[in-house]
């Protein structure tokens, strides 16, 4: 893929002109734009995002979870604190083109009904507010919202959602908003998950909060069900008055292209994702017993603080940019090459003062991202309580099971669903399943141990039911 930087000088002024007409044309709030505009200079200065090893320590030590304190301020704190689940995500990645939050996960119930269950419950529990505000895309908006009908009792003080912005596409040889008239919506892009600040802001949901009393907020993504609000770690936030707090988990070989985070040189804490990795360090990026402590996307704010920040900055945090090369129409390689520019919202944790990370259990973080996650959740090695609370089965303690499908065959969610046409098989005892080739699975099949299964018929292969595998 060529350099974006190439012709860059020249069509400089012009390209970001144009991609900010564009912008204010589709009704894109003015603090997006100036975030894009910072975003793009740092392109046009060479900026790549890169955070290579030698500007790096692993962060040594972190305070835990299991060793705070009781609640503390939490009894306090908990009518004050509000839940937003990042929802602008379709699970494209899985053939659909609807909101992912609407993926059935567990005993018939999706990701957002199991959310809006866990919320109504600890509403209930403690006799508190507690809002449950998404962050929707233009494109997940209108699903998700009727979706929620069925839960009128969620309604509060705020609004249910609000809108993450969106931004032109470049074409990666000029740096020009892209256009393709066969799906102009394929010429936009959201900015990652970085966005979620501008668009507090922009959306008025920042100060609709703070107007209503609300202090706190918990933030993690709608696809993972182990992020659910817990009392001592809102306790111990409010009680050091802590202004940006993330969780994380200690490395396993399942986070090695995950984000981590280092010490810069200066001192700061920073987020490394992968896209920020140069050539030369991708082998030590994968090296989780290095760079120990991994990013879980669950996040605490002080929202007086962060109002406060971003005034200060007239809106625009200046998170480290993350450069993504893609095509236009990313299932046809062919169509024209393109640059997205984006930042990731934990690398708010370089711009905060007094900014902290918190390691939790690995149950806290259980994101579904392939079809090869989603057969774990939906499988015995999950279970969910009554408290609307998805957990690992105690025989599990605590750890997973490691399942990896052939992409070929299992990476759409209807491939994936017709090859396991009674649900999925038992993974209570197993350590770990690869499945290689074209493989269909009964009903009751049992998992045990480790267990590799390799077909390179041209049928597929079927195993029977009630059969149980091991080794």
């Amino acid at each position: 893929m060529s350099d974006p930087r190439e012709g860059a000088a020249a069509a400089e002024h012009e390209g970001l002109h144009a991609a900010e007409e564009k912008m204010r044309e589709a009704g894109v709030a003015e603090v997006a734009i100036a975030t894009f505009a910072e975003q793009y200079g740092q392109l046009l200065g060479g900026e790549r995002g890169l955070l290579p090893d030698g500007e790096l320590e692993p962060e040594g030590h972190v305070a835990s979870l299991e060793h705070l304190d009781d609640a503390g301020r939490s009894a306090d704190a908990l009518d004050k604190t509000a839940v937003i689940k990042l929802n602008g995500g379709l699970g494209t990645s899985m053939g659909l083109s609807r909101a992912k939050s609407l993926i059935e996960v567990k005993d018939g119930l999706s990701f957002l009904d199991i959310i809006a269950l866990q919320t109504l419950e600890l509403r209930k529990r403690h006799d508190v507010r507690l809002p449950l505000v998404l962050m929707d895309s233009f494109s997940t908006r209108e699903d998700t919202l009727g979706a929620l009908e069925r839960y009128p009792e969620l309604a509060a003080d705020v609004p249910l959602d609000f809108l993450q912005n969106m931004e032109p596409k470049l074409r990666a040889d000029d740096l020009h908003p892209v256009t393709w008239p066969d799906d102009p919506a394929l010429e936009w892009c959201p900015p990652g998950h970085g966005d979620l600040y501008s668009a507090l802001q922009a959306s008025g949901m920042l100060d609709e909060l703070r107007r209503q009393g609300y202090e706190y907020a918990f933030v993690s993504n709608s696809d993972n069900l182990g992020a659910v609000l817990d009392e001592r770690i809102l306790g111990w936030f409010a009680d050091q008055e802590i202004p940006f707090l993330m969780e994380v988990v200690e490395g396993t070989e399942a986070d090695r292209k995950g984000g981590h985070i280092a010490r810069h040189s200066d001192g700061r804490l920073v987020l490394r994702e992968t896209a920020q990795v140069p050539e030369e360090d991708e082998a030590s990026f994968r090296d989780f017993r290095r760079w120990r402590f991994y990013n879980t996307n669950s996040l605490w704010l002080n929202l007086a603080r962060l109002a406060e920040t971003l005034e200060q900055r007239d809106g625009v945090l200046g998170l480290p940019l993350i450069v993504n090369e893609k095509n236009v129409d990313p299932s046809d390689s062919g169509s024209p090459e393109i640059v997205q520019l984006e930042a990731a919202m934990g690398a708010a944790i370089g711009v905060f003062e007094g900014a902290q990370v918190l390691q939790v259990p690995r149950a806290r973080f259980a994101p579904v991202k392939t079809t090869s996650d989603l057969l774990v959740l939906r499988s015995d090695a999950y279970a969910l309580d009554d408290h609307a609370r998805v957990a690992l089965a105690p025989e599990r303690d605590g750890r997973a099971p490691l399942v990896e499908l052939d992409s070929k065959h299992y990476k759409l969610l209807r491939d994936f669903d017709a090859r396991f046409p009674a649900g999925p098989p038992s993974l209570l005892r197993c350590e770990q399943l690869v499945v290689r080739g074209d493989v269909f699975f009964g009903g009751g099949v049992v998992v045990r141990g480790r267990v590799e299964i390799e077909h390179s018929g041209e049928r597929p292969l079927e195993i029977e039911a009630g059969r149980e595998l091991e080794g």
